[in-house]
């Protein structure tokens, strides 16, 4: 099985959501919550990977990378 991006997901979601019923708020911002988790996972996967600089004068690690980057937005 192939990884989905985090954008795929979001796109196969509203095409299945156009098809069938409409989902719920409470239904959408599951699907916005499983969005950001893929994000993470790919942003903390692709820091895994790579030797990216920091300002901040130390190693991070991927998680700590992913939550003083984008955790706050």
């Amino acid at each position: 099985m192939s990884k989905q991006t985090a954008t795929d997901y979001l796109i196969q979601e509203i095409k299945n959501d156009a098809l069938v019923q409409a989902k719920s708020t409470k239904e959408w911002n599951e699907v916005f919550k499983k969005a950001k988790q893929i994000e993470q996972e790919q942003i903390i996967e692709t820091w895994k990977c790579g030797n990216l600089p920091t300002s901040l004068g130390r190693a991070l690690t991927a998680e700590e990378y992913y939550n003083e980057t984008y955790r706050s937005k």
